[in-house]
């Protein structure tokens, strides 16, 4: 999954995470999520959803609104959310 985004977030932002598992990836959802510093690399962003700090990487899209997310969403995984059904 890639999504070229021209969004320009920054810390405090509030966003909507497409989030792929990485594990399985044809299984994703939606989470709401606040863009924030890595605390590992200076000047590199991440976001915080489902409780945890997440880098930005290819199993993860961000988006303004939930419009978005979820329109990318079931583009790319169907309303259930599976990349095959």
């Amino acid at each position: 999954m890639y999504f070229e985004q021209n969004h320009n977030f920054k810390t405090g932002d509030e966003v909507y995470v497409l989030y792929r598992n990485p594990n399985d990836h044809d299984q994703a959802r939606v989470f709401e999520g606040i863009v924030k510093e890595d605390p590992n690399q200076a000047e590199e962003m991440g976001v915080i959803f489902n409780n945890e700090f997440h880098s930005v990487d290819e199993n993860i899209a961000l988006f303004p609104t939930e419009i978005e997310a979820m329109r990318a969403f079931n583009y790319y995984f169907g309303e259930d959310g599976n990349l095959y059904s």
